[in-house]
């Protein structure tokens, strides 16, 4: 028999997840664009559903191959920053961060991401920001092989928080101290 999915969050409804669910607008005039790859997208604790959710006016594609035309649309890549520490070219300053039309997110794990980059090497064209997380990440149900890896969800919000820093968007954040503390309730271990 199939689980009841609840139609709010996404999780199945034994797991609700709505009660910490925070869904707010994007600062207007950003555009927030997840590629996610597609093994990512079937793994039941992804935070992308629950980033989706948080910003409902956010996009979402998945697959391997991503055309700039289908990514962009009518935003030029001047305007356009990718989330990735980029190691060949300096990061965007930050005098150019209200410039910012629309933010590229990857999604998937640090291997799958890097692939990513490689059958989509316009991205590495885009202007970039490099995130210094102040403190470990959250996700503490999932490993990174960085020390300063953290998940999907939460290093969109830093970037958000970095573009728009009166936005403060660290609120977003609550309903994925829900997910681990529900999966570390359950007795789930890092993989």
């Amino acid at each position: 028999m199939k689980r009841l999915v609840c139609r709010g969050c996404g999780r199945p409804q034994s797991v609700c997840l709505c009660a910490a669910l925070q869904p707010r607008a994007l600062p207007p005039g950003l555009t927030l664009m997840i590629l996610q790859d597609k093994h990512e997208a079937r793994h039941p604790l992804s935070t992308v559903p629950l980033l989706q959710r948080s910003f409902p006016d956010s996009r979402l594609l998945v697959g391997e191959v991503f055309s700039a035309a289908e990514v962009l649309g009518d935003t030029a890549m001047a305007n356009t920053a990718l989330l990735y520490p980029l190691t060949h070219k300096p990061v965007l300053a930050t005098e150019y961060y209200a410039d910012v039309r629309c933010l590229i997110v990857l999604d998937g794990t640090w291997r799958k991401v890097k692939k990513m980059l490689l059958n989509n090497p316009w991205l590495t064209d885009l202007p970039h920001l490099a995130l210094q997380p102040q403190q470990p990440g959250r996700y503490a149900i999932r490993t990174s092989p960085r020390a300063d890896g953290v998940s999907t969800l939460e290093a969109t919000v830093l970037a958000l928080n970095a573009l728009h820093p009166a936005g403060q968007y660290d609120n977003t954040l609550a309903v994925l101290d829900a997910l681990v503390q529900q999966q570390l309730q359950f007795g789930h271990k890092k993989p």
